[in-house]
């Protein structure tokens, strides 16, 4: 007889504070997050114009140690990550031998022989095991998820409200580093990343911080019209930019060369998990690519929904919807590598009907400079 467990909702940090200020809810990876407080299309113009905070707490944190801690890394992602420096972070998928994704995580240097690793919430545990079970290095592999909390401040305010906070010379962490810092008391992790094209930081503390660190931030906040935003516009943010989202762009189906992330291929470091598969496509060509698309007529398209080329069917939407910055119905694809020119015409299905679209140049949104 089976038994099924009853699998139970988590909340982000500052949940009551957000159901205070009227959030609308809903379930994301096992976690109850506001999808929007006032309107998703609201939120996305106040982090392209101004400032917006975000709690993602939902993030997994896995701390990897010891002496051979580069080389099994190297072992599991595709991106070389002997390049890294002290302060440095690194994007990169971890592979599956069959060169498909398991995650796309951030990798970050603290020091030789200790890295950090944020991971996608629905990936944690997954993510965790797959570590666990390639570790023939000897490594300690540590999951300090539950311990630790995330914040995002983004938009073109936010370095000058991250300096009025966290003081010092911020402004001189380069996108993609991240320095420590003493605040209230104990070490706070700043990284210049985030996940909507625009500036800004990640905070990364201890989670009993929390509550005492959003009031700082809001307080601070006010006087740069600082918004709550919710995951809504998070994705919304992030499709106008084409950062892949885990499930959608990418998959274990999916490799690195397939979703456009060539970049983060590197052949030449020696062996890590799906090498050869990826050797090989380098090598015979893909045979799908991730294309982003502008709808012609009428509609919505949304993930899952099907693509037709020269009335064949021929891939899938992977991400769509409004984008607010455009004020166009946008989208990604899988595609056919023939049929994915910049300017060919494809077709969504959607409600039975096949609705043109357009296949045109990605990023669709470029930071105002």
């Amino acid at each position: 007889m089976e038994v099924f467990k009853e699998v139970q909702t988590r909340f982000l940090p500052l949940h009551d504070y957000n159901k205070s200020l009227g959030a609308k809810f809903i379930e994301f990876s096992g976690w109850e997050v506001p999808a929007y407080f006032t309107s998703i299309i609201e939120e996305h113009e106040a982090v392209r114009r101004g400032a917006g905070f975000f709690d993602i707490s939902h993030m997994g944190e896995v701390h990897v140690r010891g002496e051979k801690a580069l080389d099994f890394l190297q072992s599991v992602v595709c991106n070389d990550v002997s390049k890294l420096k002290e302060g440095e972070v690194l994007y990169t998928p971890l592979m599956l031998a069959s060169g498909g994704v398991v995650d796309d995580i951030l990798i970050y240097y603290v020091k030789p022989a200790h890295y950090f690793l944020i991971v996608n919430a629905a990936n944690i545990d997954k993510d965790f095991k797959w570590f666990l079970t390639h570790n023939s290095f000897g490594v300690e592999v540590e999951n300090v998820s539950p311990r630790r909390g995330i914040f995002a401040i983004q938009g073109p305010k936010s370095i000058e409200l991250i300096k009025s906070i966290f003081g010092g010379d911020v402004e001189k962490i380069a996108y993609y580093h991240f320095a420590n810092r003493q605040f209230l008391g104990k070490e706070i992790v700043l990284s210049r990343t985030g996940y909507t094209g625009e500036a800004g930081f990640e905070v990364f503390f201890d989670i009993e911080m929390a509550c005492e660190l959003h009031e700082i931030i809001v307080e601070k906040g006010s006087s740069f019209g600082l918004k709550p935003i919710g995951f809504g516009a998070r994705d919304t943010l992030r499709l106008d930019v084409c950062f892949p989202l885990y499930g959608h762009e990418l998959t274990e189906d999916t490799t690195p060369l397939e979703a456009g992330l060539s970049w983060t291929v590197h052949l030449d470091k020696g062996p890590f998990l799906g090498r050869d598969v990826l050797l090989a496509q380098k090598k015979n060509g893909i045979k799908k690519t991730l294309v982003g698309f502008e709808m012609v007529g009428r509609g919505l398209a949304r993930g899952g929904y099907a693509v037709f080329h020269n009335g064949a069917k021929a891939g899938h939407v992977t991400s769509g919807g409004f984008s607010p910055s455009l004020k166009k119905n946008i989208g990604l694809a899988y595609v056919p590598v023939e049929a994915g020119t910049v300017g060919a015409s494809i077709d969504i299905e959607i409600r039975g009907e096949h609705v043109e679209a357009r296949i045109v140049k990605t990023p669709f949104y470029k930071k105002r400079r």
